[in-house]
This record gives structure tokens, sequence and C-alpha cells, in this order.
């Protein structure tokens, strides 16, 4: 099955855009809200560990896309990309709902009585049709339709009772595709939380229907109460870049954040080195890391390439294997692709106070997408969404 083929190499990537892009029209408008199985041909791109990790951009995917059809024709796909964008954006102007939520989920795996709960929501042997199959599916693929993603959580918190930031987190485990932010506040959507007082609840018929009748489960809530937190605050600003000098000589550090650096760095950056990491410490699950890890060793050769220069693979994002690099390179200055709120951007502010002392800077650089996309997401998605055919022209779209 193409779909569930998540080999995390670039090519791999665009062969999968390549084939995907002529259906990204009316074939996926018609057919994206239906999960047939993951033995059975979706309507879906499969794209979403790809982009995630950035080995393929949102700015390729669109543009391919435009390629075949008009916006108003791909528009539901072209929204469905915009989404993680969004959700980064959103997040990048409020990170405290980042941190609430490690809190939240850290207080529950502590406080929470019904261990026995959780262990048969996540090993999918709750009785309930459907979100057990899920359960299973999410581990040993790594992956869920978008739709049974929203019933598995809406089922998680409403039905079950549990809470969301224990499933939340137990997506973060598996998928190969969970970011800090479209994991996090699609949760929080889904409990009420993201847009106060909107929930979403699965039915029956609505799973029956979008399943293709594979599954009906009885006995679902007919209610979703929407959960209460105090206010979250209002959009900040986004973090300035890093003033720099991209004709210093520098060490580039890629992440699993950003998986293509060639298409962020012009040839005015003068790169006597590049580490690219890939730090098990900062991935959730075994999959994502073993996703990352393979992705890792296939950006190694083309970083090699692309930038002519050693290039070297690290298992460790530490202060010590900095510095040693950066000495062997020559160099005083570190540049990284900008990394969204998450793990990977908390390490690399940390290693950039610590570096200061050794008097290396670590210069984090943002695409020019993130930067014309992100202030527009201080309100809710339909906002966003109707700058979207503006801002998909400034950026030659």
């Amino acid at each position: 099955m193409i779909g569930l083929n998540f080999t995390p190499s670039r090519t791999m990537a665009l062969d999968r855009l390549t084939h995907f892009a002529p259906l990204a029209g009316r074939h996926y408008e018609t057919g994206r809200n239906t999960d047939a199985g993951p033995d059975h041909a979706n309507s879906v791109s499969y794209l979403s560990p790809y982009v995630r990790h950035r080995i393929i951009t949102e700015h390729e995917i669109i543009a391919e896309v435009l390629r075949h059809h008009r916006l108003p024709v791909a528009e539901k796909f072209v929204q469905e990309v915009l989404w993680r964008t969004y959700w980064k954006g959103w997040m990048e102007m409020r990170p405290s709902v980042w941190r609430r939520f490690l809190n939240e989920r850290d207080r529950h795996r502590t406080t929470f009585h019904d261990h026995h709960a959780i262990a048969c929501a996540e090993k999918g042997q709750t009785g309930i049709e459907g979100f057990d199959d899920w359960a299973r599916e999410l581990v040993e693929t790594g992956y869920l339709h978008n739709h049974a993603r929203m019933w598995f959580a809406s089922i998680w918190i409403f039905t079950l009772r549990l809470p969301w930031a224990l499933g939340a987190d137990f997506f973060l485990r598996h998928l190969l595709d969970a970011d800090a932010a479209s994991n996090t506040l699609s949760w929080r959507w889904v409990a009420g939380l993201q847009t106060v007082g909107k929930t979403y609840l699965a039915t029956t018929e609505n799973i029956a229907k979008f399943t293709n009748g594979r599954f009906a489960p009885k006995g679902l809530a007919t209610e979703a109460i929407s959960l209460t937190e105090p206010a979250v605050e209002p959009a900040g600003d986004l973090r300035q870049p890093t003033r720099h000098d991209p004709s210093q000589p520098s060490l580039l550090l890629v992440t699993h954040e950003d998986m293509h650096p060639e298409s962020i760095f012009s040839s005015a950056y003068d790169f006597r080195s590049v580490l690219v990491a890939a730090d098990d410490a900062l991935l959730w699950g075994d999959r994502a890391r073993q996703f990352a890890t393979k992705g890792a060793t296939e950006m190694t050769t083309r970083a090699a390439a692309h930038f002519d220069c050693p290039t070297h693979s690290i298992t460790a994002l530490d202060a010590e294997t900095l510095v040693t690099s950066a000495h062997a390179a020559g160099v005083r200055q570190i540049i990284a692709p900008y990394a969204p709120v998450g793990p990977v951007a908390d390490a690399i502010a940390d290693l950039a106070l610590v570096l200061a002392q050794q008097g290396i800077t670590v210069v984090t650089i943002r695409r020019e997408w993130d930067s014309r996309f992100w202030p527009n997401a201080k309100k809710g998605f339909f906002n966003f969404k109707e700058r979207m055919p503006q801002l998909l022209s400034e950026s030659g779209l």
C-alpha cells in the first residue's frame, strides 16, 4: 500500500508528491474524509511525515499542486497543508500553551488513578469498535487518517473520559508526523479548549458513513461538554531573528525539524562544516526516531554534496559536541534552520547560552514561508484562510 510505506527520503517524498498532485483537486475534496483503512486506497496524500520534518517543504507541495489545478479547485488540499503552518504560527505567538500541555501531561501521569483504563485505550482493548482498531493501527504503522484522529480523540475525551493531555501524549509517542503545535492544538480543539466552547463529537453515524461501514461503534458519548481552563494569553510577538554575518565562516547545524537546508541558505553563506543531529532525546516515539534517524543519514549525503564541505551525523545535541565541532571547523558561528516551539527549540536556546560563554554564537534562520504566514495566525483559522490567496501570491504561487 503506497500510503503506509514511509521511507524517509527526499526522493520518496518527491515521488509521492508527483503521484498525488494530479489528484489534489476534486478527487481529494470528495474523498478526503473517508478512511477506508490502512489496506485500502484513500484519497489523502500521505505526505505529512515528510512535510513535518521538512524533508519536503510546504512551498514545494503547493507549487506542484497548483501546476495541475487552479487554487479554487485544490483549495481544500492547500488549506490542509496550511493548517500545519497555521498551528505553528499560532503556537509561536503563545508558547505558554506548549508548556501548559507538558505540565498537564506530567501532572496526569502522576495523579490520574485509572492506569488500567489508559493501558486498555493505548493497547486497543476497550471493546469500542473502531477506536481499538485505530489504537493498534497507530502503534503498528505510525500513522492515522486525519478523520480517524478526530474520532479517536473525541472518544478518548468524551466517551472514555480520559485526560486529553495523555491522549495527546499517546499520539506524540507514535505518530511519524506529530509536532508540538499541530498535535497539541488539534487535541485542544476536539476538547473545546482551542476554540473555547467548540468541541468535536464523534458519532456512530458519522464513523459508519466515512469508514464505508467498516465500523459502527455503540455506546459513544451523546454529548461533548467543553473542557475548561484559565484563559490563554493574547498573542505575543514572534521571536526576532539574530543579527549575523552570512559571509562569516560558520558551522551549519541541521535537526529533524527542518531537513532541507538547501532551500534556505544561499551561496552567500560560508559553511565550513555541516552537523546533522539525529538526537533521540528530542523525539517522542520509536517510529519517529527511526524515521528521523534514517532521514538524517540521507540528509548527510545530500548536504555534503550541496554545501561541498565536511558533513557529519551526530546522535546527541550537546554543548561539548558543538564546541568541539566548531573548533575543528575553525569557526565561531553556528547557524541552524529555525526550530518552532518544541523540544528542539528549547534545546537550541539552552545551548546558545552555554556556547556564548565559549565565544561561539548560535544563529537560527527562519524560512521566508514562516515569516510571511505566521504573523497571520494571531486569530482563528478563518481569518488566516481569508488571507491565504494573497499570501500564496506573495510567495510566488
